[in-house]
């Protein structure tokens, strides 16, 4: 339909946009970022809480997750990487204990090989806690990925903490008002980025109260129900 092809122009723009914002940071710049984030994501009650963490592995410019992965083994917490189903939309989920025995998908990305005695099921009953990754996120958890689908696949049915990590450079004021969120898409429960812990509201308010409450422009507007700092964290 011609509002599905404006919604693909807008999100090919967008994706265009926020990369070419990624690279001008710098890795150096990235680098310090990506040290906050862990800092703050590491001292989150629902991390300390989390028997399994279901981590993305950090790819090119992403935010880095490889000390995240490790202080989760040191603490004792089950880590599962994902595994794309060739031809599908779907992940599942692997226990590692080493990032040694990985290899490269066609997508470039490093995976676990998949075998049935290291799978990690979602309906486990283990306290678990997912990073996402995307290219952005907004205070109400929407996020844009790469256009895979995967994780919005995920979401759907995933029943734990979900938390996006996203550098404040990189945010967004409202995606939806953007016309870059479809009617299926499920936001993260949390955003982390690296001056800021962002808890959605379980009910988003439309798109329309959120350009009324925070303005289109706003360029780091949090939902009035968030905390805006880390230090104004609720259990």
């Amino acid at each position: 339909t011609p509002d599905d092809m404006t919604a693909n122009k807008r999100k090919r723009e967008l994706r265009t946009h926020l990369r070419a914002v990624r690279k001008s940071l710098g890795a150096s710049v990235r680098s310090q970022l990506d040290d906050a984030i862990e800092k703050s994501l590491l001292g989150l009650p629902e991390f300390v809480r989390a028997e399994a963490v279901l981590a993305y592995l950090d790819f090119g410019p992403e935010v880095r997750t490889r000390g995240i992965i490790g202080a989760a083994w040191a603490a004792g917490k089950v880590v599962a990487l994902p595994w794309c189903v060739p031809g599908t939309r779907e992940m599942r989920w692997y226990r590692v204990c080493s990032l040694d025995a990985l290899v490269r998908s066609p997508l470039g990305v490093e995976e676990p090989v998949p075998n049935e005695r290291d799978e990690q099921h979602l309906d486990s009953g283990q306290r678990m806690l997912a990073l996402v990754p995307g290219l952005t996120f907004d205070p109400w958890g929407f996020r844009l990925g790469y256009g895979g689908g995967f994780y919005d696949t995920f979401l759907a049915s995933f029943d734990g903490v979900s938390v996006g990590l996203c550098r404040e450079p990189q945010m967004s004021a409202d995606l939806r008002a953007e016309g870059v969120v479809d009617a299926h898409d499920l936001p993260a429960r949390l955003v982390v980025t690296n001056e800021r812990v962002l808890r959605a509201p379980l009910t988003p308010p439309s798109p329309t109260d959120a350009r009324n409450s925070q303005g289109v422009g706003a360029s780091h507007a949090a939902p009035p129900s968030c905390p805006s700092r880390p230090g104004d964290r609720q259990p």
